[in-house]
């Protein structure tokens, strides 16, 4: 444990992947839970940000990847225009043989005695159901269903918002905000991927899907039989005539392995970290590839949970996510004046809310 709290207390005070306000460890024996709460900034308001339940490796990996997850937290509420900062939380273990009622209670009193600090919601692993259990301990709960309060599944949002930064890329590309007559390779149908299949098709593109699970690619060719199936990822991102790559499945999709094979000129869509490491979004732009940064245009999603605070309104959220275009064209115009990725021009933009935040 020495080593883990060595590597952590570096990361947090010497790398740039540090400078996290508060980071919380959190244990009750009794339900078996183990947590991380990372607070990564509360510059622009109470950090918020979901709770992941993952059977990590180790508990170094869990720290890391909240740490990780927070920071990026920062940068997606700070570009969507949120008064919140960014935090993550992250549950260690299996959630199919761990998770419990009496867990989820012991998590909420963890995060309610943050006094506000931190609101969470759901992420990977964890449900509308499993909120409105925290939700009973702790008043800083998002992501509830309609029933508790909540505004429930936040796919159709996020799905909407990636379509807007679709339609800036191309207006940016192309000189015509619309997807019409494009060929547009959607890798991941299931929540989010098969309300962006939706826009897509209502704007007339040409659409290429694929998907581990069977069942998610049925849904979408019984409805929709025009749209075409590729066998995997790796074949639809060497799709001929393929002008855009919506990643919206697991993270890491843009890699040295994926980036040189890539036929498509545009690469938007709603997985989360897309970049495997750094670097890879400037091999994108030595191929003349136009990346979207994937916090900018997924941020749908935390849109629509941040408005519960304030009485969920749909056509609220809705107007807010629209912007999500006008962003992503700033965000370009900079790179371009800049000389630089659109993902480090995104990286700028938010800095420097968070920084004139602070000076207030």
């Amino acid at each position: 444990m020495t080593d883990v709290t060595n590597g952590v207390l570096h990361t947090l005070f010497h790398s740039d992947q540090g400078g996290h306000e508060q980071v919380v460890i959190c244990q009750d024996r009794a339900s078996g839970l183990k947590a991380v709460i990372a607070l990564h900034s509360t510059a622009l308001g109470p950090a918020l940000g979901g709770t992941r339940f993952y059977p990590y490796a180790s508990e170094a990996d869990a720290v890391a990847d909240a740490l990780n997850l927070s920071r990026g937290m920062s940068y997606k509420n700070a570009l969507a225009g949120l008064d919140h900062g960014g935090g993550k939380a992250v549950i260690i273990g299996d959630p199919e043989k761990i998770k419990s009622e009496e867990l989820l209670l012991a998590y909420g009193r963890f995060v309610a005695s943050l006094g506000g600090r931190y609101v969470t919601a759901c992420d990977v692993g964890t449900y509308v159901a499993d909120m409105d259990v925290v939700a009973r301990e702790c008043r800083w709960t998002t992501g509830r269903s309609p029933e508790n309060g909540g505004a429930g599944d936040s796919s159709v949002l996020t799905a909407f918002g990636v379509f807007q930064g679709m339609r800036a890329s191309a207006q940016h590309l192309w000189g015509d905000p619309t997807l019409r007559g494009r060929k547009v390779g959607v890798a991941g149908v299931g929540k989010v991927g098969r309300h962006l299949v939706e826009h897509l098709l209502s704007d007339g593109a040409e659409v290429v899907i694929t998907d581990v699970r069977e069942e998610s690619l049925r849904a979408i060719t019984e409805l929709h039989p025009e749209v075409t199936v590729a066998a995997d990822t790796d074949a639809l991102i060497r799709t001929e005539g393929l002008d855009v790559y919506a990643p919206c499945a697991l993270g890491g999709a843009l890699n040295d392995d994926t980036v040189p094979v890539l036929t498509a000129k545009v690469v938007c869509g709603a997985a989360n970290n897309q970049l495997a490491h750094p670097g890879v979004e400037k091999d994108l732009a030595d191929r003349s590839v136009l990346y979207a940064p994937d916090y900018v245009v997924n941020a749908g999603g935390v849109i629509q949970v941040a408005d519960e605070l304030h009485g969920f309104d749909f056509d609220r959220c809705k107007a807010k996510a629209a912007k999500i275009f006008d962003t992503t064209l700033e965000i370009f115009a900079r790179a371009k004046a800049d000389g630089i990725p659109p993902a480090a021009a995104a990286d700028r933009l938010a800095e420097q809310r968070m920084a004139e935040a602070r000076s207030r």
